[in-house]
């Protein structure tokens, strides 16, 4: 009998232990629907976004990161992203109404991340991108689960945008990046004075300068080879990410103030179009004296440049002669 009480005495004992470990281990919401984070043996080394038609990779090789095989990440970025797919955690769950109203009747598709560890899929999940919050995003870790807002403890701000499938966002946010040896010719247009504006043409270190289709003489050649050096980095600010279509439409429709073209060696080409940027201010616009809106002919998205960054590049014709 003593053996008998004692047999089901250890049943009961161990169906407690294993029922306090399910319940310790599991997520309030359902573990299978709301484990957004990523947790690596080691580290991560792999991460494919897709939307639609559209799809993008991150992958490590060797000690840095490229975006869709080709060009270096730009670090900042990369290590945004992976803080945000280790520390993400929920922030509250979205009711069927409201993620209906705010992503089904609004058509916001969502970006399928997924997250790899050497060849292993160790994360997979739904960002739907919305201004709903200030967290940018809804999640779901498949489509049929609950949705939830998700957030990085003690990170009040977007991390939705970080999801992004353009290959120019996660490049190194530069415009030009080129040395005087990759130059064959540039020309830039003032077109709130025409006079100003000019080409240069670099043949193998002889160089012409040429205003207005009339070859120029008298030029001090150390100007020409110092201008063509401010090349080698050009930075932009910031994406117009969040910009609508209309918006950037209106933008492009009207009069550039500045437009830059280079062609290097291979014939190729990159244009750098500049528009003024105006500003809300007490209900009028103010022109913004600090920034511009640019677009590259590399991107579809308009950028924010500062006047400080793109100076070097905006000389007049008259710099290359000497005062």
């Amino acid at each position: 009998m003593n053996k008998l009480i004692l047999k089901y005495f250890l049943s009961a004992l161990l169906f407690l232990l294993l029922l306090i470990l399910v319940l310790n281990n599991r997520s309030p919401f359902g573990k299978n629907n709301s484990s957004f984070a990523a947790n690596p043996d080691r580290e991560i080394t792999r991460i494919e976004l897709t939307g639609g038609d559209k799809k993008l990779s991150l992958e490590k090789k060797g000690n840095e990161w490229f975006v869709n095989g080709n060009n270096e990440t730009r670090k900042s970025s990369l290590l945004f992203i992976l803080r945000v797919l280790k520390e993400v955690k929920i922030k509250s769950p979205v009711s069927g109404d409201l993620f209906d109203s705010e992503i089904n009747e609004k058509g916001i598709m969502p970006v399928r991340v997924k997250v790899f560890e050497k060849g292993k899929l160790i994360r997979s999940f739904l960002v739907y991108k919305t201004k709903s919050n200030i967290y940018g995003n809804i999640m779901k870790i498949r489509e049929g689960s609950k949705p939830f807002i998700v957030s990085i403890p003690g990170y009040e701000d977007e991390i939705g945008s970080v999801f992004s499938l353009n290959e120019f966002y996660w490049q190194p946010f530069t415009v030009f990046n080129l040395l005087p040896s990759q130059i064959s010719s540039v020309s830039v247009e003032h077109f709130s004075d025409i006079s100003s504006s000019f080409t240069i043409v670099n043949n193998n270190q002889k160089f012409n300068l040429t205003g207005q289709d009339a070859p120029l003489s008298g030029w001090d050649s150390s100007r020409i080879i110092r201008y063509l050096s401010y090349f080698i980095r050009v930075p932009f600010e910031s994406l117009a990410d969040e910009m609508s279509s209309e918006e950037q439409e209106k933008i492009e429709s009207g009069k550039p103030i500045f437009v830059i073209t280079v062609i290097k060696p291979d014939r190729t080409k990159s244009v750098l179009t500049l528009w003024e940027r105006y500003q809300e201010d007490n209900g009028s616009e103010k022109k913004d004296s600090d920034r511009l809106w640019a677009k590259t002919s590399d991107s579809d998205k308009l950028l924010i440049m500062r006047y400080f960054d793109v100076d070097p590049i905006l000389k007049k014709k008259s710099y290359f002669f000497a005062k």
